[in-house]
């Protein structure tokens, strides 16, 4: 799907890895100062309404707040009213600190702690409690659900997790949904990067949130595509889940496509979604055992240099790097247990994809940025896009980037961009049937969190992933995207 008007696409070669102080400096805000007291009128919501939505989630009923309800209707709404959550567990010990600084701007009725407020009783509660003020007649409350931004002041994770609930107003017809901008504090903040916010939390945070704040409500919107994953496997085997997957009832799988294996009888499906990548083999091995430590012996991970040091290391000791001279069948490329189709865009067949022997993992990217702001699948020239029959990738436009790493060797020189990973294909859907054979077990990862995967040697696992029909609406950290 393409944007228009004042939501432009995000091109996914433009990723930047500069801090947030520099991401928010645009050229429209060049030079620009907002005094404080001029801000907090452009953000802060009336205080009625702050307590309406106070009160409605902390009741779980919409109708807690319907005493705060202003029969006056003279109140002018806010020209930008944001809501702010914040992850304080991420940022190292700045969260608590970032909250008391955000509540000194609009009101602590606005920005939430993820600890203690989860983002879908905003959904539910609070603002279906504005939205019942405005089907009363209330201009105010109407104005302010129409022109409220969100604010998610954390990881990766976070920001997947606010958009997921953001999205549940439009399977409900709640529109319109409220733009998303980011304050990144979280590890590898790729989604941060690819919408101009930046790949870290600066020292200067205290003397930028004003500039962040003034950008927010500025800035121009851009759209972003979200996957829905969907496990299919044999029943009876335990599987460990991530947060973002879910059980969910027996998926009819589509029966366009031929299988290897065999169907079983009774199955166990999983289904999540991601807005930047999911993978399979030795990337998500790693990661594995990364989380698995980190969990295990929190000590250990603490700061980013000591957490690249113990991947470093998972990386050599499951043998990455080594791969092309061992012969353990779990190091041998994924063409011998995994079978992928995808259909292409504007298409309704699936092409079975052939792949290369020497894949050993394999990324189905959606962003331009990937493990703390690579870009793996480069930057492709017109000449070679038209040779491959590929189009310039975008975060919007419908389409995953496929592509493969052979080993560890590969990996490091994709990752410092001397070299492309191994392009595959581009897809606005992909399936992938799974059989053990030798294999016992595989490993897979959806934006950054990763499980093991059971395998079965007569049975057949199915991965489906399909775009999710609505599109999430970013909010961008700066203007000079394409």
């Amino acid at each position: 799907m393409e944007s228009s008007g004042q939501e432009p696409s995000m091109n996914k070669t433009s990723s930047k890895s500069s801090s947030v102080i520099e991401s928010i400096k645009g050229r429209s805000l060049a030079g620009m100062r907002i005094p404080k007291d001029e801000l907090r009128r452009k953000i802060t919501m009336p205080e009625y309404l702050r307590f309406a939505i106070r009160d409605s989630m902390a009741a779980k009923d919409i109708d807690a707040g319907k005493h705060h309800y202003d029969t006056t209707h003279d109140v002018v709404a806010p020209e930008s009213p944001l809501v702010v959550f914040v992850n304080s567990k991420s940022g190292g010990r700045h969260g608590s600190d970032l909250i008391s600084r955000l509540q000194d701007f609009m009101g602590e009725e606005q920005v939430f702690d993820l600890q203690n407020v989860k983002p879908h009783e905003l959904v539910k509660y609070g603002l279906a409690c504005i939205e019942n003020f405005a089907a009363l007649g209330d201009c105010c409350a109407k104005e302010t659900r129409e022109r409220l931004r969100i604010i998610v002041a954390g990881g990766d994770g976070t920001v997947g997790w606010v958009l997921g609930c953001l999205g549940e107003l439009h399977e409900l017809g709640r529109e319109p949904v409220p733009p998303t901008a980011i304050i990144p504090l979280g590890t590898g903040n790729d989604l941060s990067r690819s919408f101009g916010w930046g790949g870290s939390f600066s020292i200067k945070w205290k003397a930028a949130i004003k500039r962040i704040l003034a950008r927010v409500i500025n800035a121009p919107l851009a759209r972003l595509d979200s996957w829905n994953l969907v496990i299919s496997m044999p029943a009876g085997a335990e599987l460990d889940t991530p947060y973002a997957l879910k059980h969910t009832e027996e998926v009819v799988l589509d029966q366009d496509l031929d299988i290897e294996g065999q169907l079983p009888k009774e199955v166990s499906c999983y289904q999540g979604v991601f807005y930047n990548y999911f993978s399979i083999g030795m990337d998500a091995q790693v990661a594995y055992g990364f989380h698995q430590l980190r969990n295990e012996k929190p000590y250990l991970a603490q700061g980013r240099i000591a957490n690249k040091i113990i991947y470093s290391t998972y990386c050599c000791k499951q043998g990455w790097f080594f791969t092309p001279c061992m012969n353990d069948p779990s190091l041998r490329g994924l063409n011998n247990i995994l079978r992928m189709h995808i259909k292409r865009l504007n298409s309704p067949n699936w092409e079975l994809i052939s792949l290369p022997s020497s894949i050993r993992s394999i990324v189905a990217l959606n962003l331009p940025s990937y493990a703390s702001g690579r870009n793996p699948w480069g930057n492709l020239k017109p000449e070679y896009l038209e040779k491959k029959g590929f189009v310039e990738a975008n975060s919007d436009d419908g389409l995953l980037e496929i592509f493969g790493f052979k080993q560890g060797w590969h990996a490091s020189l994709v990752m410092v961009d001397l070299i492309s990973a191994k392009h595959i294909a581009q897809a606005a859907a992909v399936r992938f049937e799974l059989r053990g054979g030798t294999w016992r077990e595989c490993f897979m990862q959806m934006d950054g969190e990763p499980w093991k995967q059971p395998m079965n040697n007569e049975y057949s696992t199915f991965l489906d992933i399909k775009r999710v029909p609505f599109q999430s609406i970013m909010v961008k950290g700066e203007n000079n995207h394409s």
